[in-house]
């Protein structure tokens, strides 16, 4: 038994470790939040089953490896037995976790180093539990054993578990380091002078209008912006701590929500000077819960203008609100008579009139509140990117940069990665829009894939997510609207995307020309395969990462 102990613990501990980084990631890519990693695991129920196994061997082997009347019952090869089989799977869990390639990487952060702490004391915890009812079990024969093996087999078979009671458990610890960073932060504002703070936030076009506007705004002022999507209270906090320099005069800062009042959360620590509402919409339906606390949490970015202003007085200068004019949700709920407008529609502060498309981008006019009209031309396709460069205008034109440098600068634009990014192959034009999806981008995705005549369109896609009771309402519509559009449809993934089928199919859309693929690799090497006769259009809509499959 003494060198099967051995194996067992070596492979216990193997499947422990995997298991726990596997989880760590899922929670890392949950933001840490208990809401999206219990999702998660909702989805990922079948994986239980090793679990189970494990834990029933390992308490069976401890309650049978030292019963009373070994020798009459041969309960101690029951035991080895039990202990082989407990090893078996075991040895299944550390394949199962074995690391493989993410679309988005495990990044093994301070905060996953302290939760893997955590994990360890849970272990040694555990292990002196089981140590202790066998050393001071007394009489207890069978009974001391099976409760020792108990704690030792629920920590394996309820790993999951132990990932979130760490989160809980160093939830104090994270809130303390986290209020450093920001308290640092506030005093690196705070020492800068003249800084210019532009809060950027939307259901959709923030961070696009976030890279427009900071190279519009680079013709005249040193520029810092959130990377990527750094739109985080910590993302944020970061950025200011590691990139900001006192040459800096203006800070665009992309501000991203899940939950009501995340928005706030942000602008009390950066206190934005202007701000500018690319959009409101339905996404995020599944932890915003209503439209209403989308709509209030979007506004407290111009509510914190609007305050500032308010404290300041007249005497420091305009503080100015930027709104988009065409979006149906920001104007129904617009409190502000002072704020810009941008847009198509009539009436709009910056108003944006001939758009046309051709091979070469798109050109379009701009109209400024004083009258003066410009033409613009950009390398980008869709009425989408002529919206948020018109933001991007409205902005820079109030900040004093000229209309001549704007329209040098606007030739510049490069579009933002994984947002309706044009990419080409060869004969194959990609409109890669994987970043995130939501009823009002897939629809804008689509028109522009609309916009490619005489080539065959293929929609490939996983379908929208965090939409609460309303995804597969809006998702059904997705596929209608996409059956009117599309030569091709690829969805990735069946239990997410059925009523994207339902939806198309009950368009009229060809059932031989719809394909559920179970994983995006599968589904990118058919829309190569695809004979189409004539150049392909491929959008890739929505790309969802490790934890939604």
């Amino acid at each position: 038994m003494g060198a099967i102990l051995i194996i067992f613990i070596i492979v216990y501990l193997c499947a422990a470790v995997l298991g726990l980084r596997y989880y760590t990631h899922m929670l890392q890519l949950s933001s840490y939040q208990f809401q999206g990693y219990f999702r998660f695991l909702k989805t990922t129920v079948t994986k239980y089953g090793l679990h189970a196994g494990a834990a029933a061997a390992i308490f069976g082997a401890g309650f049978f490896e030292y019963a009373e009347a070994l020798e009459e019952t041969d309960m101690n090869k029951i035991a080895g037995g039990l202990f082989v089989l407990a090893i078996v799977f075991l040895a299944l869990m550390a394949v199962m976790y074995i690391p493989k390639k993410a679309k988005k990487k495990f990044v093994v952060t301070q905060r996953v180093q302290r939760l893997f702490v955590t994990y360890a004391v849970l272990l040694v915890i555990v292990a002196l539990i089981a140590g202790i009812c066998v050393a001071f079990g007394a009489d207890w024969s069978a009974g001391k054993h099976a409760v020792a093996a108990f704690f030792v087999a629920a920590y394996i078979g309820c790993l999951p578990l132990v990932v979130a009671l760490s989160n809980l458990i160093n939830k104090p610890v994270e809130n303390r380091i986290n209020q450093w960073f920001i308290d640092d932060a506030k005093r690196i504002l705070k020492e800068h002078q003249g800084l210019r703070i532009i809060g950027v936030t939307g259901s959709y076009g923030k961070t696009s209008v976030k890279y427009y506007l900071t190279t519009l705004l680079s013709e005249k002022y040193r520029v810092l912006m959130t990377p990527e999507s750094y739109n985080t209270p910590m993302g944020i906090v970061r950025t200011i701590r590691e990139k900001m320099v006192p040459t800096h005069e203006i800070f665009v800062c992309e501000m991203g929500a899940r939950h009501l009042h995340d928005i706030k959360e942000i602008t009390d620590i950066v206190h934005p000077d202007d701000g500018i509402l690319t959009s409101i919409g339905y996404q995020h339906l599944e932890t915003f819960h209503s439209l209403e606390n989308i709509v209030s949490t979007k506004y407290e970015l111009l509510d914190a203008v609007d305050e500032k202003e308010k404290a300041e007085g007249a005497a420091k200068g305009k503080h100015l609100k930027f709104a988009n004019g065409d979006n149906e949700i920001v104007m129904a709920n617009m409190k502000y008579k002072d704020a810009i407008t941008y847009g198509v529609s009539e009436g709009c502060d910056y108003r944006v009139s001939a758009i046309s498309v051709t091979g070469a981008g798109t050109t379009f006019n701009v109209t400024t509140p004083e009258g003066e009209t410009s033409e613009f031309s950009t390398k980008l396709v869709g009425r989408h990117n002529v919206e948020n460069i018109a933001g991007a205008i409205a902005v820079a034109a109030s900040f004093g940069v000229p209309m001549n440098k704007l329209r040098m600068a606007v030739r510049r634009i490069q579009p933002v990665p994984h947002r309706l990014e044009l990419v080409r192959h060869g004969a194959v034009s990609i409109l890669d829009d994987a970043y995130n999806s939501n009823p009002n981008g897939a629809k804008v995705a689509l028109e522009t894939l609309a916009l490619f005549e005489n080539s065959v369109k293929i929609l490939v896609t996983p379908g929208m997510v965090e939409l609460g009771a309303k995804e597969d309402e809006y998702n059904e519509e997705f596929g209608r609207q996409a059956a009117g559009v599309c030569d091709y449809i690829i969805l990735v993934g069946e239990k997410q995307t059925h009523a994207i089928k339902k939806g198309a199919l009950g368009a009229g859309f060809a059932e031989d020309k719809l394909f559920v693929k179970s994983s995006l690799t599968e589904a990118t090497q058919l829309m190569y395969e695809l004979e189409a006769g004539r150049e392909k259009v491929i959008l890739l809509e929505n790309d969802l990462p490790d934890n939604y499959t």
